[in-house]
């Protein structure tokens, strides 16, 4: 689902601990135990160039810290703790991608890099989410 508000786009997005995905697919922990949360309301910033996501979430996902890495914001360059890797579902398409800690009054981010990955473009005269036109719409990967 996507939603419009004051030009911004608005989707809904799946996100995963990617570890316990695989936990899971390998038999060690049930289907059930798999640390998930849907965002109704995840930002398309392509302005952002990863997934950032809230410390509330980060915490409930039970993500483990990777690093600390200095970043470019509004705030001027300021450091922000990476954490490994979600499974990212949106409109049926899924990757994986490490996540970037922001403060909790910061909505969930969808950056360029995940959406390169899913092969999204923003239609700008729609102001939607929507699959690349120049791959007739299908998740499809470029290789050169």
């Amino acid at each position: 689902m996507e939603t419009e508000t004051m030009g911004r786009i608005l989707i809904e997005a799946t996100i995963e601990n990617h570890q316990d995905v695989w936990d899971a697919r390998r038999g060690m922990i049930p289907e059930d135990q798999v640390r998930r949360v849907t965002i109704k309301n995840a930002l398309v910033d392509t302005g952002a160039t990863m997934v950032s996501l809230p410390t509330r979430l980060i915490e409930q996902l039970g993500l483990e810290k990777i690093a600390t890495k200095s970043v470019t914001s509004s705030a001027g360059v300021v450091h922000a703790n990476l954490y490994n890797a979600v499974k990212l579902t949106i409109q049926g398409r899924e990757c994986t991608s490490d996540v970037l800690e922001v403060p909790d009054n910061v909505p969930p981010l969808i950056g360029q890099i995940p959406l390169e990955l899913l092969d999204f473009v923003i239609d700008p005269r729609g102001q939607r989410l929507i699959g690349n036109p120049e791959h007739g719409g299908e998740h499809m990967f470029e290789m050169y």
